[in-house]
């Protein structure tokens, strides 16, 4: 389809007939006639070409020589009017957003206290599996990987590549990282990893844990300094039953640090969750999947084709036969 970008510019077509209606006239031994100083030089084109233009009528509107050069002038007009081929609409994939799992992988995780299916399986186990489901539904954003025990390491940086992370995540091995656990220095470097790359006011971190800060340089209030500065919700989850089972008795046994793990969240403007079951840590990741919603604006795009250069090519060269026949007839 063919629109005009400019259609006000067809106005100045009547931009001549202005002028012809309100310049004075002068009288002379041809009557009443405009001051068109390039008149004589027409009359020389019509002389040298041989009657190219009417002498029929000294009336200038109703001359060949007049519309000659307003057939230029239109092409002018139409040119500035910018006419284009507009294509169909395309549609545009949503903006994505970065999204960073930090997860622990300390011996602490072999702790078998979550089920699937009737079976007992380690909190590990159970991760890899909520944690692969919520990275298949989001299509359109960029997942990075870091897993973190006594020290922090970078498994996957920010990526598309939705399964080489999840073959990371199958392979991941509970000690492989140390058996204490740095939540502070996994923390930072998912700060670092964030900082620096597109979209960073999209980037929010998840960090799962079933301990509390008890290795590595930064403390875990250092590092809820550096991510309240840097601005990034971080969502975190206390993962493991707060109580084992030995001979019948339930007997307390170290747990999360909900304080440090909820002020962090709160300080991101993020959320804190506890899942000491399977179905509360699916639960939990399909309520960060909702409240994290890719976003649902539809933008398109059209694909323009500019014409304007064909009627100015075709004024230039009128132009230019006009210009021929004025050095003919010097």
């Amino acid at each position: 389809m063919i629109v005009f970008a400019y259609p006000l510019a067809f106005m100045l077509l009547l931009l001549p007939f202005v002028f012809y209606l309100l310049m004075p006239r002068i009288k002379g031994i041809y009557g009443d006639a405009l001051k068109f100083p390039f008149i004589t030089d027409l009359k020389r084109i019509s002389v040298a070409s041989g009657g190219i233009w009417s002498q029929n009528s000294d009336n200038l509107v109703f001359s060949k020589k007049f519309w000659f050069m307003y057939a230029i002038w239109c092409l002018l007009c139409l040119s500035a009017a910018r006419p284009q081929i507009v294509g169909e609409p395309i549609r545009l994939k949503n903006e994505s957003r970065n999204i960073m799992l930090v997860l622990d992988i300390s011996t602490s995780m072999l702790e078998k206290d979550f089920s699937i299916a009737n079976q007992r399986i380690s909190r590990l186990d159970a991760v890899k599996k909520v944690v692969s489901d919520f990275t298949d539904k989001r299509a359109n954003d960029r997942i990075g990987l870091i897993l973190f025990g006594t020290r922090a390491y970078l498994q996957a940086p920010l990526t598309y590549d939705k399964a080489s992370v999840k073959d990371i995540l199958w392979s991941m091995q509970a000690g492989m990282a140390g058996d204490s656990t740095s939540i502070g220095d996994a923390l930072a470097l998912a700060l670092k990893n964030l900082r620096n790359n597109p979209n960073a006011k999209d980037s929010i971190i998840i960090l799962l844990t079933d301990g509390e800060n008890n290795d590595g340089s930064l403390s875990l209030g250092e590092a809820i300094k550096l991510a309240a500065d840097e601005n990034i919700k971080t969502y975190t989850i206390g993962v493991g039953s707060p109580h084992v089972f030995f001979n019948m008795l339930s007997i307390a046994r170290p747990n999360v640090d909900e304080q440090g793990l909820n002020l962090l969240a709160k300080t991101t403007q993020g959320q804190y969750f506890r899942a000491e079951n399977t179905s509360d840590l699916q639960k939990i990741y399909q309520l960060i999947d909702k409240l994290e919603a890719a976003s649902n604006d539809e933008r398109y795009i059209k694909e323009i084709t500019e014409l304007y250069y064909i009627p100015l090519l075709m004024a230039l060269l009128m132009l230019a036969i006009v210009i021929y026949f004025l050095k003919g007839a010097e």
